[in-house]
């Protein structure tokens, strides 16, 4: 197929991906969807899955272990990376293993000729066609201002850092991955090998633990030497860009569309709000957070609403005094 949309989901994040899945539907038109499975705990998704009819799902253990076996490589040139994830209790072969599934995208035998690929905690509110448009200019294409942002990217401690990249590109062309487009086969076999060899050699240090895919995505961009373009950059110029992370406190909700000062979405991104946050909500408990309408507008599009008692309890507010005084010790 020319064009379609990815995500990755397991049943931790059904809930989002439903929403996502109706937002799409609604607000982007018959566009195909491939759900990659970020590991075997799909059961739920999978059954979803089968009654959308433009929706699939991608579970192929052997296109996964081709790109966890290319991580892993990578992570085991890093001086003290996976040591450090063993010691915090990480039990798999290196920090979210099933993040790295989102890879097979690049893979030349992937569905999609062109792609989008979208966190499962993503809300679309109109197409992103202007995304596949600007394909024929860059590798790459976003739409985010994560470039005010280089630590969640790569580590700014490491002085190798503007020795490796150009002071131009670590301010102009990193990226959040939840949200780019690029092109089946962007990767050849060759330019894999050279971000490993490149990493071995000395550049590992200039890896973002916190955010492992992120981090090694936007090198392997980069150490390539392939081409971002980031619509931010060109629509502020224009003032025609708005915001899209759950973070922003200005936005406003109107019948399930989201505005930025008067000018609509192109997503949502739930940034930094925790799955167990979702499914707690969607299991009748009453709790608030940002834009909770527009979620659950999606959310529900197709079934009835839990009904919620009482007033919504903020989602991050502080612990009372006495659960505070059981904490300490230690009966709660």
């Amino acid at each position: 197929m020319k064009r379609g949309i990815y995500t990755l989901a397991n049943d931790v994040v059904y809930d989002q991906l439903v929403a996502l899945l109706n937002s799409l539907e609604q607000n982007s038109g018959h566009i195909p969807v491939c759900v990659i499975a970020y590991n075997h705990q799909i059961e739920r998704v999978a059954a979803e899955i089968a009654n959308r009819s433009n929706v699939s799902l991608l579970n192929n253990p052997d296109l996964f272990k081709f790109w966890e076996d290319f991580s892993l490589r990578v992570w085991q040139t890093h001086p003290t990376a996976i040591q450090q994830w063993k010691a915090s209790g990480v039990t798999t072969q290196f920090y979210r293993v099933g993040e790295n599934h989102r890879y097979v995208s690049f893979d030349p035998v992937a569905p999609f000729e062109e792609f989008i690929y979208l966190d499962a905690d993503t809300l679309v509110m109109q197409p992103l066609d202007f995304m596949f448009e600007r394909l024929n200019q860059a590798d790459v294409v976003v739409y985010d201002f994560q470039f005010k942002d280089l630590s969640h990217i790569f580590n700014v401690n490491s002085d190798k850092l503007v020795t490796v990249f150009s002071e131009e590109r670590l301010q102009r062309d990193i990226f959040c991955s939840g949200c780019y487009a690029s092109k089946r086969g962007l990767f050849s076999k060759g330019e894999l090998d050279h971000v490993v060899e490149t990493l071995d050699q000395g550049n590992a240090e200039v890896l973002y633990m916190g955010a492992p895919n992120q981090s090694l995505l936007n090198y392997m961009v980069q150490i390539n030497n392939h081409s971002v373009h980031n619509v931010a950059l060109e629509w502020r110029d224009q003032n025609k860009a708005t915001g899209n992370a759950v973070s922003s406190k200005h936005f406003e909700e109107k019948d399930g569309l989201v505005y930025d000062h008067g000018k609509l979405l192109s997503y949502l991104h739930y940034i930094g709000l925790s799955s167990k946050l979702f499914r707690r909500v969607c299991s009748g408990e009453n709790l608030d957070f940002p834009y909770r309408k527009t979620f659950l507008h999606y959310r529900y599009l197709h079934e009835p609403m839990p009904m919620f008692e009482g007033r919504a309890t903020d989602y991050n507010q502080p612990p009372s005094l006495g659960t505070r005084l059981l904490k300490k010790i230690g009966l709660a």
